[in-house]
């Protein structure tokens, strides 16, 4: 076997393999490295929690902006998160 044919068939097999991976649509690492520390309370349209796992040992918050959708990390330590989150509980158990 050359080495031409040897590259070409790992070039091959690399892509199909990062192919297969990008179909399971998992995050190997944390998604919020900046958190918001400010109170948005009222721009805010849902609420994510993403607990820690083996990839990312941070409990992440993330929320959805209500005027246009974008995703903003909040910092879970701050009093006001800690708010939204309880109301959003409350919501949600009859």
């Amino acid at each position: 076997m050359s080495v031409i044919t040897a590259v070409a068939l790992l070039v091959l097999l690399t892509v199909a393999e990062g192919i297969s991976l990008g179909d399971q649509r998992v995050i190997l690492r944390c998604q919020c490295i900046i958190k918001e520390k400010k109170p948005i309370g009222r721009y805010i349209s849902n609420v994510e929690v993403n607990p820690g796992n083996s990839h990312c040992k941070d409990t992440e918050i993330i929320a959805t902006l209500k005027r246009d959708g974008q995703k903003i990390c909040l910092d879970p330590d701050a009093p006001w998160v800690k708010k939204v989150l309880e109301r959003k509980l409350a919501k949600s158990t009859p």
